[in-house]
């Protein structure tokens, strides 16, 4: 029986990298020939470092826009945008009333901005309570994830379990699906890439500017002629997402000194633009199927916003049976009535 797989994307920039790409989106392409696809644009997360509401709107249709450029099929997964469906922050609020605040102040992503000496909003240290409302939320049972990002699915578990002892048996517990090589691609300067390291190398990028990228990726002082350490080159790293019989030969020329790192980020170019040639062939066909307001027209209504149920309308979440909340309700008839409706809401603001 195929598996519930959910993941989201947030759209703090306008521009999908070859992160995304080998880190997440590959995968999740392969997925909906066999699972059910569940991918949002975490745009509610988004708002904890974008605060221009036409921003966030126009890098929200421009995720949209290169996740089906690169492959995900609307009528085999089910692509919506988190603020249309506003259970979830009704959800994010009961786990809040369930969570400790230790739980929170063990969470990586608070940490460092605390080592970082960056100011911490709310928002970002309830950041893994949302995270776990868009995941509960949706009965999910796999969501994909990297190595650094167990810890928000362990955290998920918890406060599902916190709220099942609590209130009874509702919320299904998920399981992290660690992605299949590729866990970490490194940015230019040798951090993971990431938008907000800005070290990417953009899929949409002009040759030109990918080129200047990657000649300026940062390596070691060791001169010319001399071995180079394939394990601790980033050069090497990005060509390792390439893998082929020319990888060895690159290692072996490593280790025997004949390579400079100039000539290695030159052959890294071409391999580069060909992993982005496939998505931006095809990166604008959306806009010509509903001019200005193909966010809202086909594919989205009849394949997305109303498959996104927070809950599947047989589960009667918080009724009098379930010995919890005073009043029997359905999360999933709210939700599908409200995606239906698809009105601005009281989040126009800052998102819509």
């Amino acid at each position: 029986m195929p598996k519930r797989v959910l993941s989201g994307v947030k759209p703090s920039a306008e521009m999908m990298h070859l992160g995304n790409w080998f880190g997440a989106v590959r995968q999740f392409v392969e997925l909906q020939e066999t699972e059910q696809n569940y991918i949002f644009i975490a745009d509610f997360h988004a708002l904890t470092t974008v605060h221009n509401a036409r921003q966030l709107r126009a890098n929200s249709r421009e995720i949209a826009t290169e996740y089906l450029a690169m492959g995900l099929d609307p009528r085999r997964t089910v692509l919506w945008r988190q603020s249309d469906v506003p259970e979830v922050c009704e959800l994010a609020w009961l786990l809040s009333c369930v969570t400790g605040k230790g739980l929170l102040e063990r969470a990586h992503g608070y940490k460092a901005a605390l080592a970082e000496g960056r100011e911490v909003s709310m928002g970002l240290f309830c950041y893994p309570i949302l995270m776990a409302a868009d995941i509960l939320a949706y009965d999910a049972d796999l969501v994909p994830v990297g190595e650094d990002q167990v810890q928000h699915i362990e955290m998920t578990r918890d406060m599902a379990e916190y709220f099942n002892h609590t209130f009874g048996e509702v919320l299904r517990l998920p399981e992290a699906r660690l992605a299949k090589g590729f866990l970490r691609v490194p940015g230019i300067d040798g951090q993971k890439m990431s938008k907000s390291y800005g070290n990417t190398l953009g899929l949409f990028e002009d040759e030109k500017t990918l080129r200047k990228k990657i000649m300026s990726i940062v390596t070691s002082s060791t001169p010319m002629g001399q071995p180079l350490d394939p394990e601790t080159c980033t050069v090497f790293a990005l060509h390792s997402l390439f893998p082929g019989e020319d990888l060895e030969v690159l290692r072996a020329r490593y280790l025997a000194g004949e390579i400079g790192y100039g000539e290695a980020k030159k052959l890294l170019v071409p391999k580069v633009l060909e992993a982005a040639t496939p998505a931006t062939s095809s990166r604008f066909w959306p806009t010509g199927r509903g001019g200005r307001d193909w966010w809202r027209g086909p594919p989205w209504t009849a394949a997305g916003w109303p498959r996104a149920s927070p809950m599947r309308s047989e589960t009667e979440a918080w009724g009098p049976s379930r010995r919890s909340w005073g009043s029997r309700r359905r999360w999933a008839t709210a939700a599908t009535s409200s995606i239906s409706r698809l009105s601005p809401g009281p989040w126009n603001c800052c998102c819509r």
